[in-house]
């Protein structure tokens, strides 16, 4: 059985940019609804604060796909900072750790998903912006938490941290693991794409996002290699 997907944007990022992996999807017989973000959505998480507004969206999308389609479960994909969200959105902690929330921030939709993958996620980081949010997904939520959920979770080797050949992706590593010299997809290392507990896959030549015509993870033949996992519910 193909159960709908839901695609969750990566952080400052728009469903525009995912309209070609959901058009591959959809042409391959998997049914793919993007969270209908725009880049100004993501404004009021600046500087570390909730991504409870980014959360709501995604609720209210996997609602509607679950209605409109007579499934009880989803396959959710989340790129980038969009895998760690997800990770929230499964749980059933209230997440109120921000000054200022005055909702109860709790989704609990674990039921509603069958499997997770995160494409490119910073699973951890040094980094403090995004400190205080991220410790409280691995302290509340750690590795592959719920057995009934498949974590399926995709690294990018592509390029190796130099300060002087590619500095960007140094200080981005460097930034997120405490080491700048390793392989990733240019933004995100493989040491912090992976959960323990899951399924753990690098796909050699991914670059981190499709901006700028990139070979990315939803690239013809990159695509292939996380694809199966689902076919599985």
């Amino acid at each position: 059985m193909i159960l709908p997907t839901v695609i969750l944007p990566g952080y400052f990022a728009g469903a525009t940019e995912y309209r070609e992996l959901g058009s591959r999807l959809d042409s391959l017989g998997f049914p793919t609804t993007i969270a209908p973000l725009r880049w100004q959505d993501w404004i009021p998480t600046l500087g570390g604060r909730s991504v409870t507004p980014i959360l709501r969206q995604l609720d209210t999308t996997v609602k509607q796909v679950l209605q409109g389609s007579g499934a009880s479960q989803i396959n959710l994909i989340g790129h980038s900072a969009g895998g760690w969200l997800a990770r929230i959105y499964l749980g059933e902690k209230p997440y109120c750790i921000h000054p200022g929330d005055t909702e109860a921030c709790l989704w609990h939709a674990r039921p509603y998903v069958s499997t997770l993958v995160t494409l490119g996620t910073p699973h951890t980081s040094l980094e403090r912006w995004t400190r205080k949010n991220l410790e409280f997904v691995n302290l509340s939520y750690p590795g592959g938490f719920y057995s009934d959920v498949r974590y399926v979770c995709v690294a990018g080797k592509s390029v190796y941290g130099d300060r002087w050949k590619s500095w960007l992706a140094y200080s981005s590593y460097n930034l997120t693991c405490g080491r700048g010299n390793c392989w990733g997809d240019g933004i995100t290392p493989i040491e912090a794409a992976h959960l323990e507990g899951a399924e753990n896959l690098v796909i050699e030549g991914a670059k981190h996002s499709p901006r700028g015509g990139r070979l990315w993870y939803g690239s013809p033949g990159m695509i292939d290699r996380w694809l199966p996992y689902l076919e599985k519910p």
